[in-house]
C-alpha cells in the first residue's frame, strides 16, 4: 500500500488494524505508512467528509481489504 496523508473534514472515525478506533477531528492531518491497514468512515446515520493524498512509492500499491464487521462498526460511539 502507498504512503497517505488524510484530511479531515467533517465526523471522520478512523481505525488502524489492531487499534481501537477513534474519532478524527476536522482539522486534524494523518499520516498512515505504506502497508498499514486501516478503515475510515462515520458511524451509523452520519456522514464524513475527508480528503486523501496517496505518496507513491517503490513497490506499493493501493489494495482495498475487507469490510469492516457489524461488530467493529457498531462500537462506533
Amino acid at each position: 500500500m502507498n504512503n497517505k496523508k488524510e484530511f479531515v473534514k467533517e465526523n471522520v472515525f478512523g481505525l488502524e488494524e489492531g487499534k481501537e478506533a477513534a474519532l478524527l477531528k476536522p482539522g486534524s492531518i494523518i499520516t498512515i505508512p505504506a502497508n498499514v491497514k486501516h478503515w475510515h468512515g462515520a458511524k451509523k446515520d452520519s456522514w464524513f467528509s475527508h480528503i486523501a493524498i496517496e505518496v507513491p512509492g517503490e513497490n506499493t500499491s493501493n489494495e482495498w481489504c475487507q469490510p469492516v464487521s457489524d461488530e467493529e462498526y457498531n462500537k462506533l460511539n
